[in-house]
């Protein structure tokens, strides 16, 4: 009896021992996969923290002239426009002028390669100067950066005008532009 006793209590001892199975009330151990990567970013998205820089106020000027010499003897312009070099900024100047650095094409080319995408919001960070008789125009308080000078040169006798790009840095002096 103390025989079977004692096969009892070790067979009792290593149930004890042995795993239990889950019941189906049990929580049973979760395993998430991580989250996906985030999809890739366009560099050359709109983003407004882009233009962000812009805003601020700096101790950089540009004074510049209009002093474009085409077919025509004399060429004039209104307003010149002043834009921030973002990768978006970058992309369309490269769209328009077909250069991301200077460009004089007739100004009806741009307006054939001009998307009305985003225009409002990169419109906020644009400034704009009035360009006098003799074609001078300024711009002050400008942040260090890189910028788009861009004007359209009317010939006096309504010929083909010329839309004329720049790209030009500021760096808390005055910049000379001569737009030609």
């Amino acid at each position: 009896m103390r025989r079977i006793l004692g096969i009892v209590l070790a067979t009792l001892a290593l149930a004890a021992c042995a795993e239990q199975p889950l019941s189906p009330l049990a929580p049973v151990p979760a395993y998430a996969p991580p989250p996906p990567p985030p999809p890739p970013q366009n560099p050359d998205a709109y983003r407004d923290s882009d233009f962000a820089w812009s805003t601020a106020v700096g101790t950089g000027k540009v004074v510049g002239v209009l002093a474009y010499k085409g077919d025509e003897p004399h060429y004039g312009c209104q307003t010149v426009v002043l834009a921030p070099e973002t990768p978006w900024s970058r992309e369309r100047m490269r769209t328009l002028y077909l250069s991301t650095t200077s460009a004089d094409v007739p100004s009806q080319d741009v307006k054939a390669r001009t998307s009305p995408e985003h225009a409002a919001q990169y419109g906020r960070f644009v400034r704009q100067a009035p360009c006098d008789a003799n074609g001078r125009f300024s711009f002050s308080g400008l942040p260090d950066g890189a910028w788009y000078v861009i004007t359209v040169a009317a010939p006096a006798n309504n010929g083909v005008r010329i839309a004329v790009m720049r790209r030009i840095e500021t760096h808390g002096d005055t910049m000379r532009v001569v737009l030609r």
